[in-house]
């Protein structure tokens, strides 16, 4: 069991000495987004409080691990804390903390897939990261605008023409992922 412990210790020194300075910084932005993103999704009285320490916890796990399962436990934790805020602390749903939270949640996401293909140690120009922050604000951007243009028509559509919307679109996303995972089956 030492031996383990010290093989793993000294794979950890090497890849301090052999890390570049973009892949650090991906994993930083990595944990700076998703600790913006469970501080606006969890309510205030529990992130003023000492349970801060634990959501910084969560938050900088999918940098150190962004191949693994935690990408995934920090949106479940930020999907949580958003439950938790609007059903048991019964907080008023507002628009800015909607998208701040589908923002950071989604750049948090693309930022640990950028950070699960790119080696620790990779000599990576700028441009790369820019090409890729750049798509990331697009697609922020385009969500943004047809949220609010959404929102704007359901007070317009409320009542039986809004629920056959919702049910075609809800066919529309379990039909995409359908056709996705056989496609992903025959590769």
């Amino acid at each position: 069991m030492a031996g383990g412990i010290t093989q793993r210790a000294g794979r950890a020194r090497t890849a301090v000495a052999r890390a570049t300075i973009l892949p650090l910084l991906v994993r930083a932005a990595i944990a700076l987004v998703f600790f913006g993103a469970l501080t606006v999704a969890w309510p205030v009285s529990l992130v003023i409080s000492r349970y801060l320490a634990i959501l910084a916890v969560v938050a900088v796990y999918p940098a150190f691990a962004p191949r693994g399962r935690g990408t995934t436990f920090a949106v479940l934790v930020v999907v949580g804390g958003w439950i938790a805020d609007t059903t048991y602390y019964d907080a008023r749903v507002a628009l800015w903390r909607v998208l701040a939270i589908a923002t950071l949640t989604y750049v948090g996401h693309t930022l640990a897939a950028l950070a699960a293909v790119l080696p620790y140690d990779a000599m990576v120009n700028v441009d790369v990261l820019t090409s890729w922050l750049v798509r990331a604000a697009l697609v922020v951007l385009g969500s943004a605008v047809l949220t609010v243009i959404v929102l704007g028509l359901t007070s317009e559509l409320a009542g039986g023409a809004f629920l056959v919307a919702t049910l075609v679109g809800l066919a529309a996303a379990v039909g995409a992922t359908m056709v996705l995972a056989r496609m992903l089956r025959r590769t």
